[in-house]
């Protein structure tokens, strides 16, 4: 009786609480009919999906598409839902105005070493378009970088394997229809360490801005943002380990990114196999090393199917800074720039919070030989 009274009233919070998770799935709900559109349903037969669809849900995208799912017995894990959750939250940082403070330190830098970088060949020649300048940016989450990166003029490739983030990247990018369009609360689920209950209420815009308005009014290159950024889905490793990747790009930017490698001697070697000679990688990021299941992977290895398991590959070593700069010399990388502990930053930090933790990432560029 105490707590639901004031000051405390956690009733009225527990009902507070159930909306905002209703702006969140509002969201969701977008993300899911986007990704159903792009990746699903070009391999659905059309007569087998008629067969299945009451007439009166026919206009209702969403329950349409959750009826298929359902027939399609497709099921989900507690790791699916950790993920999806995970996956609203990033929107935080990479797609509201509050976001911008982490962005600035992680991404900044990142554009502004490619914009250095172009310089260097427009000395060569001054007529040289930014399009020509052609960049690859691994782990590219819901496509923040990747916008940023297309919108100074280059051509930009992203990667990602994340199912849920290439379908919040698909709806963000190519979908939303306006500024401050979804409300997103990433906080409430989470009730630790907040000073004021409606620190844990709290709400954000997303986008801070509209992605398509943007690219369409960027001037940096002659070339129509639409012909310059594209998305390519699948393991980092095994894709752009290829011979058809040999020598593809300019540039390689990672940030918040290596240190997802089990293995990082693939990492290395992808990169180095998809720079030009002479092409540069920029790097921004602490060494938080993942460690990668590979129960699938055993499991084919076991049946007699030879895999790659890319990302997943064993041989996980994890190495300090300075041994990670060592190992790419002798991968044929010459380091042209490195800093340490010059700026600290969070990461979908919350900065009402009483608990909060801070990177000191490290930022290099290295050029391959």
């Amino acid at each position: 009786m105490l707590l639901s009274k004031p000051p405390f009233s956690l009733l009225d919070t527990f009902n507070k609480l159930d909306d905002l998770i209703d702006c969140n799935a509002e969201l969701a709900e977008a993300i899911f009919i986007a990704g159903f559109k792009a990746f699903l349903a070009p391999t659905l037969d059309s007569d087998w999906v008629a067969s299945m669809i009451p007439e009166k849900h026919a206009h209702d995208e969403f329950r349409l598409y959750s009826i298929i799912m359902d027939n399609l017995d497709v099921k989900t894990s507690q790791n699916d839902m950790e993920k999806a959750r995970s996956c609203l939250n990033q929107f935080y940082r990479e797609w509201s105005a509050a976001g911008a403070i982490e962005r600035s330190k992680c991404f900044d830098p990142v554009v502004a070493a490619l914009q250095a970088e172009f310089s260097k060949r427009q000395e060569l020649d001054a007529n040289l378009d930014r399009s020509t300048m052609h960049v690859l940016a691994p782990g590219a989450g819901l496509g923040r970088l990747v916008f940023d990166i297309c919108r100074a003029g280059f051509s930009v490739e992203g990667n990602e394997i994340s199912y849920h983030e290439l379908m919040a990247s698909s709806l963000v990018l190519n979908h939303t229809q306006r500024v401050n369009q979804f409300t997103i609360a990433p906080f409430a689920l989470s009730g630790s360490n907040h000073i004021s209950r409606a620190d844990q209420l709290r709400t954000y815009h997303v986008p801070d801005v509209h992605p398509s308005s943007e690219l369409s009014a960027a001037s940096d290159s002659k070339v129509p943002a639409s012909e310059r950024m594209s998305m390519a889905t699948g393991d980092f490793c095994v894709l752009y380990g290829q011979e058809d990747y040999r020598n593809a790009f300019n540039a390689v930017v990672t940030v918040f990114f290596i240190d997802t490698a089990p293995n990082v001697i693939r990492y290395i070697e992808a990169v180095r196999n998809c720079l030009k000679p002479g092409g540069t990688w920029i790097n921004l990021g602490p060494l938080l090393w993942h460690q990668v299941s590979r129960k699938d992977d055993e499991k084919k290895e076991k049946s007699g199917d030879l895999v790659d398991a890319g990302i997943g590959d064993p041989g996980s070593v994890e190495l300090t800074n300075d041994e990670v700069l060592a190992l790419m010399g002798h991968l044929g990388f010459v380091i042209e720039k490195q800093e340490c502990d010059s700026f600290q930053t969070g990461y979908m930090s919350n900065p009402r919070s009483m608990l909060q933790s801070h990177y000191h990432p490290a930022f290099w560029i290295a050029r391959k030989t």
